[in-house]
């Protein structure tokens, strides 16, 4: 079992049976994701690596 995660989306983690299976599904997890979020008028998180922390 294989599991893929997108750190950069919360709770965006899917899984298969092989690591292509995995990639496969964590790609239409993603769409989904975005498209909730489209739905929603939520913006996309910004990637990690560039997120501005106000201290």
């Amino acid at each position: 079992m294989y599991v893929a995660e997108v750190p950069s989306l919360p709770g965006c983690i899917s899984q298969g049976q092989t690591r292509e299976e995995a990639v496969d599904n964590i790609k239409e997890a993603i769409a989904a994701y975005l498209e909730s979020l489209e739905a929603h008028n939520e913006p996309v998180p910004p990637p990690i690596t560039e997120e501005l922390v106000e201290v």
